[in-house]
C-alpha cells in the first residue's frame, strides 16, 4: 500500500457509538432547532428598525430554512422518490 492511500476499516458492531444509538443523525433535534431558528429570525424582525434591508434578509433566511424543512418532510413521505 502506498503512503498517500488510507485503509477502510468499517466499524465494528460492538463499538461504542452502536451500543448508545449514536450512528444516525440526531434528525429531529436539527429540525427542532431549525424551527426555533426560523421563530427567532421572525422575532427579529421587531424592533427600531429605521431602514428595512435587515428585515428582508431575517426574511430570505427564515424562508430557506422554511422551505428546506418542508421539502424534507415532503421527501421523507416519498412523494418525490425515484421508483425502480
Amino acid at each position: 500500500m502506498a503512503s498517500t492511500e488510507l485503509e477502510y476499516k468499517p466499524e465494528p458492531a460492538e463499538a461504542p457509538s452502536a451500543r448508545f444509538g449514536w450512528h444516525g443523525e440526531g434528525l429531529r433535534t436539527f429540525k427542532i432547532a431549525a424551527w426555533v431558528s426560523v421563530v427567532a429570525l421572525l422575532g427579529m424582525t421587531i424592533g427600531n428598525h429605521k431602514g428595512h434591508v435587515e428585515d428582508f434578509y431575517l426574511l430570505g433566511f427564515a424562508g430557506l430554512l422554511v422551505f428546506i424543512l418542508v421539502r424534507g418532510e415532503i421527501k421523507s413521505r416519498g412523494k418525490w422518490k425515484r421508483r425502480k
